[in-house]
């Protein structure tokens, strides 16, 4: 049965699973998903705040027409709210200070000259409250600042601080374990042999699950048929997710697909009409476990962990973030085969509008090549041609956060 690129990841998406909620530490929770609404404690900013540093004066008693002031006082950011007594003088304030009662205007340093005590202004238009960032002008206290299911980010953990949420509630993460599989691999650190590679795609894909807070656990198989059954075994019965890479072709070793349907894996599809990881199987086990056999090829496996495994994510852990963006192709591309093409591409912001620039490779397995690309467009199945100005999904690899 022919399993499109659609019907793929409808069935993929249809397996996302809550995991749990968990408390961790503000800090360690940049890239995880919220899982609570985040409320100001209090007024944002939480007094009449100077916003440059200059002289604080009280605009309708100011003397207008010789524009001279005397300094009565200082306020600096951090010390408690002081009062302008005579509303004919001025305080100095810096960036950040309380308002001083009475005032309700700031001038800059750039605007003034200041000779002993007196404040002479320069001819400038005065603005009654400019340069002050008025009390609950931001948020007033109560009013929500983050919404459960936002993806935090430094920004979130900004604001978490700053209205004393030192933990907050976030989705669990699945436990995952990536599998490389294939005699012909050695670790990095070694020498490999002329018929041998270092294993690069548990690599590439555990950095991937890496930058969105999922420390995978990593083990390698051999192709030998007991050996592949006895591991899988086990790890259908420790882990959330198994990605294994390699091994899932019509090759005479290829014993994955053939173990997993003995251990009882549910097969929800093998073979997607697509280019590159047309070989991709998915199924998920009686007790859960979801199962992500990916191609061998770098690229086939690179790209099937983006395409899938990240949207599947991203709804397992209820989060809002928008998957998809798209991208302008800047040139005529020609593609016959009827399948979905995942197309390399460097991508260039020209007066807004995300252009795609496509990269020339040698297939599936020119892993070199995707240090000149920043993702893959994806360009949809049953079309011979793209025309130039098209716009299509673009899945980037160079901002997996």
């Amino acid at each position: 049965m022919k399993t499109t690129f659609d019907q793929a990841m409808a069935a993929v998406l249809a397996t996302a699973k809550d995991y749990g909620i968990e408390s961790i530490s503000l800090i360690e929770s940049v890239h995880r998903v919220l899982r609570e609404d985040v409320s100001a404690d209090r007024d944002f900013p939480p007094f009449d705040r100077v916003a440059m540093d200059g002289i604080a004066i009280n605009f309708d008693h100011f003397d207008h027409k010789s524009k001279m002031a005397e300094i009565t006082g200082i306020a600096a950011a951090g010390s408690s709210k002081q009062e302008l007594i005579n509303r004919k003088s001025c305080f100095e304030v810096m960036t950040g200070a309380v308002l001083p009662e009475g005032a309700d205007t700031v001038i800059r340093y750039e605007d003034i000259n200041i000779e002993g005590s007196t404040v002479t202004v320069a001819d400038i238009e005065l603005r009654k409250g400019q340069n002050v960032h008025n009390q609950g002008l931001d948020r007033r206290a109560g009013d929500l600042i983050i919404d459960q299911g936002t993806r935090i980010s430094p920004a979130e953990i900004g604001v978490g601080a700053s209205v004393g949420q030192t933990h907050v509630r976030v989705s669990k993460l699945p436990k995952c374990i990536i599998i490389s599989s294939g005699n012909e691999l050695v670790n990095i650190h070694e020498e490999p042999k002329a018929h041998q590679i270092r294993k690069s795609n548990s690599h590439q894909i555990g950095s991937m699950l890496s930058a969105k807070g999922i420390v995978a656990d990593v083990e390698h198989l051999n192709d030998n048929e007991e050996e592949i059954e006895n591991k899988l075994s086990k790890f259908l019965d420790q882990y959330d997710v198994i990605i294994v890479s390699g091994g899932v072709s019509k090759g005479k070793f290829d014993f994955i697909p053939g173990v997993l349907d003995k251990l009882g894996v549910e097969r929800l599809f093998h073979k997607v009409e697509q280019r590159p990881g047309k070989p991709l199987w998915f199924g998920q086990h009686g007790g859960g476990t979801l199962v992500f056999a990916l191609p061998g090829n770098p690229v086939s496996s690179f790209m099937c962990a983006l395409a899938f495994f990240s949207p599947w994510l991203l709804k397992s852990l209820g989060s809002k973030e928008e998957e998809s963006t798209y991208a302008m192709l800047s040139e005529d591309v020609s593609f016959k085969p009827n399948l979905t093409f995942f197309l390399q591409v460097r991508v260039k912001n020209e007066k807004g509008q995300l252009k795609a620039y496509p990269i020339k490779g040698k297939g599936s397995g020119d892993l070199a090549n995707l240090v000149d690309a920043d993702g893959f467009l994806i360009l949809p199945q049953g079309y011979d041609n793209y025309t130039a100005g098209s716009a299509h999904p673009f899945i980037s690899f160079r901002n997996l956060t």
